[in-house]
């Protein structure tokens, strides 16, 4: 059942006066649910266990947090169709897509379970003294990786489950040894409130630290930023859009101690199209694209939101049966009546300017905040002149760039901000041929694909969710993926330390059994 409250631990909590209702874009009204949104003694209070808990919680073993996220797994996968529900009503995604993101949620945390039980991820490393050394003797020093202590995670618009209350930024600060305290996104706060009654109950069983996680709702930017300023709160972790995650970094570095900020912000993700994608037949690819710029109403971060290709027949005839697969799809509805609008007003704004042709523009009458997607089309040069063009319209939509030649390619590569992801359609002989084109596309994006489709991100130790900003704030980490846990956690040295008093991944004895860099050599000696 929906209570409305906030989560401060294992308590709930409705001190606040103002209150909000999450929106069924389907049926374009409001839930049934009221929230109450958390008063500034709810967010000190939620701060204060947190830093309670931290100072538990940081040591346990990895085996003991292991089975803390195996924990929460399990507790999600019990709340059985109530979640499926209430995600489906709250976001006007389909039961498929619901099932499905719950998987990869319940995916992720198990996959950083197994990370902690195996345990190398700390980075141990080991020098060993040499008190006889001329003309120094040499310390004994040893490094591993460290929490950095509360972290605030903001949820995710467009994925209530994978990037919200327990999706990666989460997973991944409870493996690395920090308390949470989610922010929940007032799109979807009962969705939220369920996975957090799953985590609150997951940390009860294991014997967790109370205020190892927390729950505040908003409704609006107040309590965000409250969490943001708090001394005590040592990182943070958000996806959504760049005004919102330049603004949480501005906040985060204004502060009397700088904190970090991972946000995961725009991305249009540019796709090549070198000539062998369209040298024989190129309506593969511009069908399988049409399917990628509107999957989930094209409300994905890596949705391909700008196609560059070499002007001429081939092209035309690609941009024709994109554009034409595009309008047979049938279009689905967006996650609020807001993000509609903002749809519809970038949608306007693009269509309007100068050397812009509207190849597809679905003008059928459509449900209530029901996206009706666009393809447009524009020369290199115009493109180049209008920065307005390098913008992310978050919605099923695309601009397909007419390039004049590889240079005129590489120098629109050249001039895009960072990227999430970056794609080249083509034959291993195009990738040699043009390696100006691959290397400027690489130099802009956190993952470069060969022959697929961006859309759809592997959670696995080799992804890279991330990228130049402003794709993300910090291009050294990714978001997806079990090296996402490197975001909260620190490097400390111990030098000349007591054997028996050190951590237990840095004893001689190797009690962990991890492997550690000894001397240069990796090894589990």
């Amino acid at each position: 059942m929906i209570s409305g409250t906030n989560a401060i631990g294992s308590k709930s909590s409705k001190q606040g006066n103002k209150t909000f209702k999450t929106f069924n874009p389907k049926e374009n009204k409001d839930t049934e649910w009221t929230f109450y949104e958390a008063s500034s003694n709810e967010i000190d209070e939620a701060v204060a266990l947190a830093t309670d808990a931290f100072k538990v919680y940081k040591d346990f073993p990895g085996t003991k947090k292991a089975e803390f996220l195996e924990a929460i797994a399990d507790e999600i996968e019990a709340l059985g169709d109530e979640l499926i529900e209430t995600y489906c009503k709250e976001s006007g995604l389909p039961d498929g897509r619901a099932r499905g993101e719950r998987g990869r949620t319940m995916g992720q945390l198990r996959a950083f379970a197994n990370l902690l039980k195996e345990g190398s991820w700390v980075e141990a490393v080991i020098e060993k003294a040499q008190p006889n050394r001329e003309p120094m003797p040499k310390s004994d020093i040893r490094k591993m990786l460290f929490p950095l202590g509360p972290v605030v995670v903001f949820g995710a618009s467009n994925f209530p489950l994978a990037f919200s209350t327990a999706g990666g930024d989460t997973a991944s600060a409870l493996a690395a040894g920090c308390p949470v305290i989610v922010k929940s996104h007032p799109m979807h706060a009962a969705t939220g409130e369920l996975v957090s009654s799953a985590i609150i109950k997951a940390a009860e069983k294991t014997g967790m630290p109370n205020g190892v996680f927390s729950n505040l709702n908003s409704s609006g930017i107040e309590v965000g930023q409250q969490l943001v300023k708090h001394p005590k709160v040592k990182a943070v972790g958000f996806t959504g859009s760049i005004n919102g995650g330049t603004a949480l970094y501005k906040l985060a570095n204004e502060r009397d101690e700088p904190i970090p900020v991972f946000a995961e912000m725009g991305s249009i993700n540019p796709v090549v199209l070198l000539p062998s994608a369209l040298k024989n037949d190129g309506k593969p690819w511009a069908t399988k694209y049409a399917s990628s710029i509107t999957m989930g109403a094209g409300q994905f971060c890596t949705n391909p939101g700008l196609v560059l290709g070499l002007k001429g027949s081939k092209l035309d005839s690609f941009i024709n049966t994109l554009s034409e697969e595009v309008l047979k799809l049938e279009p689905t509805c967006m996650l609020h009546p807001n993000i509609y609008a903002k749809y519809n007003k970038g949608k306007k704004e693009l269509s309007a300017q100068k050397g812009i042709t509207v190849t597809a523009d679905y003008i059928k009458a459509t449900n209530p905040n029901t996206a009706q997607p666009s393809i447009l089309k524009v020369s290199g040069a115009d493109f180049l002149a209008n920065t307005k063009l390098h913008k992310e319209v978050f919605g099923p939509f695309s601009v397909v760039v007419e390039c004049e030649n590889a240079l005129e390619m590489e120098s629109i590569l050249n001039h895009l901000e960072g990227q999430l992801t970056g794609t080249v359609l083509g034959s291993e002989d195009d990738l040699e041929n043009n390696s100006g084109v691959v290397d400027a596309l690489q130099s802009r994006v956190g993952r470069i694909l060969f022959n697929g489709v961006p859309t759809g991100v592997e959670v696995n130790s080799s992804m890279v969710h991330g990228g130049p900003f402003p794709a993300s704030t910090d291009a050294r980490f990714t978001s997806v993926g079990t090296s996402a846990i490197k975001r909260w956690v620190r490097p400390v040295s111990y030098q000349d330390w007591p054997n028996k008093l050190l951590p237990l991944a840095l004893q001689n004895e190797n009690p962990l059994k991890i492997t550690r860099l000894v001397e240069g050599e990796y090894t589990k000696n």
